[in-house]
């Protein structure tokens, strides 16, 4: 299925202009929803608007907007008083400045969207703006964007993947909180050891990004539930892991780390939780296949063999 743009726009900086068409870079809304249900009989109940000492119910046209200045004391803002303060609309998505691509720390990055040429706009508008990606990918930046969108004012980067621009909503000032604000370590100096210990143990965990690999496991089970409850079957819950005892000492706890990522695979606990799924499926097939019979069979044929081998070898020595 193609992607559906969402949104169009101009990229403006100079005299230059690049019309664009927005798309979702993410999907929302990935987790488990439940309805709220009677419990006598399921049928999905309803949330009011209720006077919280009168208890009757109040309609949503009687309602007024409130912020709360002091407990319980509030400043009411009326629509159209909001509405003369709404943003300008506009499709202009203005470059303010270009920047190298790493002096945006990540913590600012919110949400990505993906920016493609709006054909529509000619053949010309189409060379514009891949000669616009390739440009920041040689050179090595993003721009920094401010642009209005369904009557909310947004800052972001734009940035170039690929023959392709991505535009990343930033976060405002005041929404990063500086890592100052954070407790200063305290205690001993760490040791040389232990140092060493912890470096061995990342490259023990060295390996390459492959992100598909990490889902969301508790939504995957609950919908396997769902659908094991639908059809009228019983799922076993897995047994608990049993919790190991901390370690006296930061050596001996990085030891019993780097001890462990030696053990497992590459990837970590993520690939390695998903055996214990797999043998639960295998052993509920197994007795259909039965194959425990087969395996005794196979073991009596090699246990006829291993005698007729050890003769040979007493006849040379007899004679």
């Amino acid at each position: 299925m193609a992607a559906r743009a969402i949104w169009k726009g101009v990229i403006r900086f100079e005299s230059v202009e690049v019309p664009v068409k927005l798309y979702s870079a993410v999907e929302s809304g990935g987790g488990v929803h439940f309805r709220l249900l009677d419990e006598e009989t399921e049928t999905p109940v309803r949330q009011r608007m209720v006077h919280p000492r009168s208890g009757d119910e109040v309609p949503f046209a009687e309602t007024r907007k409130g912020y709360e200045v002091e407990k319980r004391s509030f400043v009411v803002l009326e629509d159209e008083e909001l509405d003369e303060l709404q943003p300008e609309p506009s499709r202009d998505i203005e470059i303010t400045r270009f920047v190298p691509t790493d002096e945006i720390d990540h913590r600012w990055y919110d949400r990505p969207y993906y920016l493609g040429p709006d054909t529509s706009a000619g053949e010309t508008a189409e060379r514009e703006y891949f000669a616009l990606a390739e440009a920041l990918a040689r050179k090595d930046r993003e721009g920094v964007a401010r642009w209005t969108m369904r009557n909310k004012e947004y800052v972001g980067a734009l940035r170039p993947e690929g023959d392709h621009l991505v535009l990343v909503t930033l976060r405002h000032a005041g929404e990063v909180i500086p890592a100052s604000e954070l407790e200063a370590p305290s205690g001993r100096a760490l040791a040389s050891a232990e140092v060493a210990m912890a470096e061995k143990l990342v490259s023990a965990l060295e390996d390459e990004l492959d992100l598909t690999r990490y889902r969301d496991e508790y939504r995957g089970r609950v919908l396997e539930l769902v659908r094991a409850k639908a059809e009228g079957r019983t799922i076993e819950a897995p047994e608990p892991e049993p919790e190991e005892e901390a370690p006296a000492s930061l050596a001996k706890a990085l030891e019993a780390s780097l001890a462990r990522a030696e053990k497992e695979p590459r990837g970590g606990k993520g690939a390695a939780k998903k055996a214990p799924a797999k043998s639960k499926t295998q052993s509920k097939k197994a007795p259909a296949k039965a194959t425990a019979k087969k395996q005794p069979a196979k073991s009596k044929a090699q246990g006829k063999k291993a005698p007729a081998k050890g003769k040979r070898k007493k006849e040379p020595a007899g004679g």
